[in-house]
């Protein structure tokens, strides 16, 4: 009776939940290396997609070799389902790369342009004609870790200002304020993707 309780433990909840979660960091990594590889960061996207295959040869194809009851492919699709939510939002929460930020405004942009070149950041100007009348638009090609905070101070200036953002995968030319991971490296500490939280 005691070994036919384990096997049963072992079979129908143990495996199942092992699918489930290593489903869910295979399918995580493919998903977050695939946006690195877009971006062109190739170095992460390599290294992730070691640790993608090896968790598939070692863990997933020793579990598919045992997938003997319908319970294992429905934990299976909802590994994969997950995985997919998961890689999405871990990736929103990554600071790497660039982006293109456009900016279109029918008020004047004065503070906003002053507020870029404070920061040492590069901002191009151009006039032109919207459906409603005469409206300016501010181009920018900017870090990401540095969106949410020039996107409320673009509300802060402009709150009615129509702006878009785009990934960037390769910039040639621009201004850049040096950010506080190059910093990091010349002084020899760990580069960091998430951004630091204060403590309470």
């Amino acid at each position: 009776m005691d070994a036919w309780l384990e096997v049963w433990w072992f079979a129908y909840i143990i495996l199942p939940v092992l699918i489930f979660l290593t489903r869910i960091v295979d399918v995580s990594l493919g998903t977050i290396r695939i946006l690195f590889v877009a971006r062109g960061v190739q170095t992460l996207a390599a290294l992730l997609g070691f640790f993608e295959v090896f968790i598939w040869l070692v863990v997933i194809s020793s579990i598919m070799n045992n997938l003997s009851s319908p319970l294992y492919y429905i934990f299976y699709a909802a590994g994969f389902a997950a995985g997919n939510y998961v890689g999405i939002a871990i990736e929103r929460h990554l600071y790497v790369g660039k982006v293109a930020l456009r900016v279109i405004t029918q008020s004047k942009a004065d503070e906003l342009l002053e507020y870029f070149r404070e920061q040492h950041l590069g901002i191009t100007s151009v006039e032109a004609e919207g459906a409603t009348g005469h409206v300016k638009i501010l181009y920018s090609i900017i870090n990401r870790r540095d969106l949410k905070r020039i996107i409320e101070k673009v509300k802060e200036f402009n709150p009615k200002a129509f702006y878009s953002i785009e990934d960037v995968k390769t910039v040639s030319e621009g201004t850049f304020p040096q950010s506080s991971r190059r910093r990091s490296a010349k002084r020899g500490l760990p580069l960091r993707f998430f951004p630091l939280r204060k403590g309470k």
